[in-house]
């Protein structure tokens, strides 16, 4: 495969070492800023390994000849031409995912390496989650930014952006908890064995608490990568389906109030090849 360092070099006559320094923490919004415009921001969303078992190579393969398509064919349409004349290097943002043999983390790491990229991480602070810094998957990270630095980034752009995003993911929540009630209480409806043996009820269990963080994290992660570098942003999704019950199908609620385009977006399945 042709990576993106091979392309980028070719126009730029540079040369991108892969081994790297330990990540640079952009703790300064000043400098956060004039380090991210430098590059155009790839994200890459899916499901974890619980949920995803499939070959992380095999799905790095097909994302990559997606991103091919839509940076580099000749035959892509005027509505995506403007994604694709990429000219400036891709930074690959990942949102601290511990490295697993499948999912979402196996797939990132695969997909950097696929395309020659380095890799900027997002974690959320100590406060939020303690361990969430320590498990993130650095390999191939050369920058490393803070959740509450991006939250710093958006309010200087528009104050209220942040509280309408974080109504609109509590909205959602609430949402989501009502489907997945009505199915609970449809399910325990249809089992007649459960229903009439009280010994094997089983309670409701609600959404937990901390997919309000980490679709926070995913959304703003999007939404202040996509501002820092004046508009560009490459959103790729993994999977087929989306399952309505994970912090993927946040990504909803940024598209409805406009921080990402549909354009901005590669759907896994509207580029099947096999």
């Amino acid at each position: 495969i042709t990576t993106f360092l091979d392309i980028y070099n070719q126009r730029e006559g540079s040369s991108l070492a892969m081994q790297i320094s330990p990540p640079k923490l952009l703790k300064d919004i000043a400098i956060l800023r004039s380090t991210l415009q430098q590059y155009h921001p790839l994200i890459i969303e899916g499901h974890g390994s619980s949920r995803d078992k499939r070959n992380a190579s095999l799905v790095s393969q097909r994302i990559v000849q997606s991103l091919h398509q839509r940076w580099y064919s000749s035959n892509s349409d005027s509505e995506t031409k403007s994604h694709r004349d990429i000219k400036r290097p891709i930074l690959l943002i990942s949102q601290g995912d511990p490295l697993e043999p499948t999912g979402i983390s196996a797939i990132t790491n695969q997909v950097a390496r696929d395309l020659g990229i380095y890799r900027c991480l997002v974690t959320l602070d100590e406060d939020i989650d303690p361990e969430h810094s320590i498990k993130a998957d650095r390999d191939n990270v050369q920058y490393e930014v803070k959740y509450s630095r991006l939250i710093e980034l958006l309010s200087e752009e528009d104050e209220g952006l942040v509280p309408r995003l974080e109504n609109a993911i509590d909205l959602e929540l609430e949402k989501m908890n009502e489907r997945k009630q009505q199915q609970y209480e449809e399910s325990m409806q249809n089992n007649n064995s459960i229903k009439n043996n009280e010994k094997h009820k089983t309670q409701f269990r609600p959404i937990a608490d901390w997919y309000k963080d980490y679709a926070m994290l995913q959304e703003v992660t999007k939404s202040a990568m996509k501002i820092a570098s004046g508009g560009e942003l490459t959103l790729v999704h993994t999977v087929d389906e989306i399952s309505d019950f994970s912090v993927t199908s946040f990504y909803r609620v940024g598209l409805e109030l406009g921080l990402v385009d549909r354009g901005d977006i590669i759907s896994y399945e509207a580029k099947r090849n096999n």
